[in-house]
């Protein structure tokens, strides 16, 4: 076994290795780039080496400095994570030609699954199910068009290279694909350094679904079972689960069958995962194999109890698999929920900065949390949005859902917008816990983007319960420390009226022998907690069953954060609300003759110049934020009136890129 590795990543998958490399009692050594100087993973290993600036195309995707890196500290292996160097078969070589381990699959099976082309190729030769489409190097914009138009639309422009969703593109017609030729390349050459793209047939309606594999340098391979991943937004995973709630017994092993079949015909010796489409009738159809540990990799280690690092670590040192296929049992239901850096309310763009506040559920048994980030962190611009992953499990579905959803209510995060209240919001929905799922899921159910949660009656109840109660013990803790009211109990009974997201009601709360009553406008809600003033989330119980909302204080009132839902609370007297009831509403400043950069980023391109004429759906500008290009189209007819940025600019969130007549 080694004595030391290094983790050529950063982020949560670096200190996810770095806690099974402890475990195992292997020292770590960490790199870092300027901007994460001071990040969790480079604290957490007992080493770490500067390898450049900023920019993963200057530090992490450059192999010489990480050898370097390696010949510094004098670490025996390198565990690549996922995403930057993991696929690369350079890498892999370089680190063999120097003597050091990759704690990964060998260099034959990178290269023959690791580009996306060359691996339909051989899973055809092999007999194996695969999609139609076109292999080959597609030159420029016209061809990419006569392709797509030769396969039938709709098509899914694709990067050879790519992975997370990065460089890929659905096409419908002409146009579209000859757009997302453009954005897949250029995508695909910002994020791993070779803009190769490949057209195939896109499948609708169909589930995405993978098979996790574990192999050794002894010839072993089994299957640990499936995940179901056709939660997606942008060709992104969003939620995982495993095992999947489509998948019978019988398609669960002719899947994981063929994944085998497919990983020994390249000697596969690590873990991996084939990834599959599976169609409305069960009909399956190879779609690539990552040849390195996946982002979704803790639901599989959740109902299994295997630890996949440990297993890459041990085949790397050449150690045999522990397990035999039928070894393998599936044990409950495991979740995960991607928590990216990002604003759902305008439509799920990137978001940077110091993270201010950080104050996690509490891991347990059932709950865990692979992160990266702490209170004070800073959300750079450069890398991958995602910044946590928070799994649940249980013994079944719904109750792995239902655990999801407190812990979700209890992950409170702020200094940047995250898309905790999007992910809340897909575990309530009811088709999602019937697990009716298919790739087009998001697109389907929030056709016009995300407008927030709609809560029910009873939620609703709920939130005004909590208001009545934080503002009584908050008004008591005020009068308590000015001297006003030094014997206040809570037995008191205080009357409130409650602007719950601008509707009015009528409380009275009151000690109970549990907790607090709270009479609503006629109808009644028992809560009990023990939450105190300062405390970021109120945990109790909501008429006897779990209960948790975000609580954040206002200048007029309480914002409160439940299920998807955020809401504002103000909570006055009856005299103070009848006098409030006449104040004038301000109304907020008209920016719609102008184009704002809807998030921090870099300006790629200006699509049209001063005085042009633009049309609704046209293409006005093309700004990339972590690591993804995002097209901002006209939403009016309008005239270009003024142009304030160039290409090469950095802006701020809503800096203005262009005005309007």
């Amino acid at each position: 076994m080694f004595d030391k590795i290094l983790i050529a990543n950063r982020g949560e998958i670096a200190c996810r290795v770095i806690k099974t490399a402890r475990k195992l009692g292997i020292k770590t050594v960490a790199v870092y780039s300027d901007a994460d100087r001071e990040a969790l993973h480079v604290q957490m290993a007992d080493e770490a080496v500067h390898i450049g600036p900023p920019p993963a195309a200057q530090s992490y995707l450059i192999i010489d400095k990480i050898l370097d890196a390696i010949r510094q500290t004098g670490a025996q292996a390198v565990h690549p994570g996922y995403g930057f160097l993991s696929e690369n078969i350079k890498f892999a070589e370089a680190l063999k030609a120097e003597g050091i381990a990759f704690i990964g699959p060998n260099p034959r099976a990178i290269f023959a699954m690791g580009d996306k082309i060359e691996s339909k190729k051989l899973a055809a030769a092999a007999n194996v199910s695969t999609v139609p489409g076109y292999m080959g190097v597609i030159k420029d914009e016209a061809e990419a068009a006569k392709i797509a138009a030769d396969i039938g639309y709709p098509v899914m422009v694709k990067a050879s290279a790519g992975g997370g969703g990065k460089g890929m593109r659905i096409a419908y017609n002409d146009a579209e694909a000859r757009e997302g030729f453009t954005s897949a390349t250029n995508e695909a050459r910002s994020s791993f350094g070779d803009d190769r793209v490949f057209i195939e047939k896109f499948i609708e309606e169909p589930r995405h679904i993978e098979i996790q594999v574990l192999g050794d340098k002894h010839g072993n391979v089994i299957y640990l079972g499936e995940r179901e991943c056709s939660i997606q937004r942008r060709h992104q995973k969003v939620i995982e689960e495993a095992p999947s709630p489509f998948l019978t017994p019988e398609l669960r092993k002719a899947m994981g069958e063929q994944a085998v079949a497919l990983a020994k015909a390249v000697d596969y010796d690590s873990a991996g995962t084939v990834e599959m489409i599976v169609d409305p009738q069960g009909g399956f159809y190879f779609l690539e194999m990552n040849t390195r540990l996946q982002v979704e990799h803790p639901v599989t280690e959740l109902i299994t109890g295997v630890d996949l690092v440990e297993q890459m670590i041990r085949s790397a040192a050449g150690l045999p698999l522990e397990l035999t296929q039928d070894d393998v049992k599936l044990t409950g239901w495991a979740v995960e929920s991607r928590i990216y850096a990002e604003d759902p309310l305008r439509n799920f763009l990137p978001s940077i900065g110091r993270i201010t506040r950080y104050q996690p559920p509490a891991e347990t048994d059932g709950v865990r949390i692979d992160t990266g980030i702490y209170e004070g962190s800073e959300i750079s611009m450069f890398y991958d949005p995602m910044i946590a992953k928070l799994c649940t499990y249980a013994p079944t579905r719904d109750e792995a859902i239902a655990r999801m959803r407190l812990a979700l209510d209890e992950y409170y995060l702020r200094g940047i917008s995250h898309n905790i209240s999007f992910l809340s919001a897909v575990m309530a929905h009811p088709r999602f816990q019937e697990g009716r799922l298919s790739t087009n899921f998001i697109a389907q159910e929030y056709p016009d983007g995300f407008l927030g949660a709609t809560l029910s009656p009873a939620a609703r109840d709920g939130l005004i319960g909590v208001a009545a109660v934080v503002h009584t013990l908050s008004s008591a803790r005020e009068a308590t420390i000015s001297g006003q009211l030094p014997h206040w109990k809570p037995a008191d009974v205080k009357d409130w009226v409650i602007a719950l997201d601008g509707e009015s009601h009528e409380a009275r709360i009151a000690d109970a022998t549990a907790g607090w009553d709270i009479f609503l406008d006629g109808r009644f809600v028992n809560i009990q907690s023990n939450w105190k003033p300062g405390q970021l989330v109120f945990k109790g119980l909501l008429n006897g069953a779990p209960f948790s909302v975000e609580v954040d204080r206002l200048a007029d009132g309480y914002l409160l954060t439940h299920d998807g839902a955020f809401l504002k609370a103000v909570v006055q007297s009856p005299l103070v609300a009848k006098y409030a009831a006449l104040m004038p509403v301000k109304v907020p400043p008209d920016t719609s003759k102008f184009l704002l950069c809807p998030m921090p980023g870099l300006v790629v391109s200006i699509a049209v110049a001063e005085g042009d004429e633009v049309f609704p759906g046209q293409p006005l500008a093309a700004v990339e934020a972590m690591k993804m290009e995002n097209i901002l189209r006209a939403e009016k007819q309008a005239k270009v009136a003024k142009i304030h940025a160039k290409p090469g600019d950095s802006l701020a969130v809503d800096q203005v890129i262009m005005e309007f007549e």
